[in-house]
C-alpha cells in the first residue's frame, strides 16, 4: 500500500478532508506559515537556552507558553485565538474515534495449504475456504488484520515468535475440526 493510500485511511479514520496547498504557491500556504512562525517566535525560541529533566516538565513548559499565545489578542482581530475558535471552529468539531488510528504496513501474501499465511516468521490463520487465494495484510504494531477483496476475514493479536502459528478454530475446515475433537476415550471407549 502506498503512502497516498495510508494518508487516505487516516483521514477516513478521524473523517477528515486533506486540501494539501498546491506546489510553489506561497499565497497558499500564508496563514499557516505565518501561525508556525509564531510559535517559533512565542514558544519554542524563549524555551530554547533552557534546560529540562523530563519530557513532562518540557510539556509543561510548552503548555504555559501555549495558554498565553492563545489568549493574547489578535490586532487583525480584535479577538485572542482561543475566542475566534470558540467563536468559529468548536461548534463543528466532532469527538475522537474512541480508538486511534494504527499505521500498519500492508503485505500481500498467498494462504498456503495448512490455511495460513506467513507474516515476517509467524503463520497466521485465515478461514480454509481461502486457501491459495491472494490475501491482503495490514500489519499493525499491535494486531495483524487480513483482508480479501476489501473485507476483513481475519485479525490476530501480533505475534513476534518465529516459526510458531495463531490458529482460530473456526478457520479450519470440518474434517480438521472433526479429527481435533477426536479423544483418547473415544477410541477406548
Amino acid at each position: 500500500m502506498s503512502w497516498r493510500q495510508l494518508y487516505q485511511e487516516f483521514a477516513e479514520h478521524y473523517g477528515l478532508a486533506i486540501l494539501p496547498a498546491r506546489p510553489k504557491k506561497p499565497r497558499d500556504k500564508s496563514k499557516v506559515e505565518k501561525a508556525v512562525q509564531e510559535v517559533e517566535r512565542q514558544i519554542l525560541a524563549p524555551l530554547r537556552h533552557e534546560q529540562f529533566t523530563s519530557l513532562a516538565v518540557l510539556n509543561q513548559a510548552i503548555r504555559a507558553r501555549l495558554e498565553r499565545l492563545n489568549e493574547r489578542v489578535m490586532h487583525d482581530y480584535g479577538l485572542s485565538r482561543r475566542e475566534l475558535f470558540e467563536q468559529v471552529d468548536q461548534s463543528a468539531l466532532k469527538p475522537l474515534p474512541t480508538q486511534p488510528f494504527v499505521f500498519g504496513q500492508w503485505k500481500r501474501a498467498k494462504v498456503n495449504l495448512d490455511y495460513h499465511i506467513e507474516v515476517e516468521g509467524h503463520y497466521y490463520s485465515v478461514p480454509y475456504t481461502l486457501v491459495g487465494q491472494e490475501i491482503q495484510v495490514n500489519l499493525g504494531e499491535q494486531l495483524v488484520e487480513i483482508f480479501h477483496q476489501h473485507q476483513r476475514v481475519a485479525a490476530h493479536e501480533r505475534s513476534r515468535a518465529r516459526y510458531r502459528h495463531t490458529t482460530v478454530a473456526e478457520h479450519r475446515p470440518p474434517e480438521h475440526l472433526a479429527y481435533k475433537g477426536q479423544s483418547q476415550e473415544r477410541f477406548l471407549g
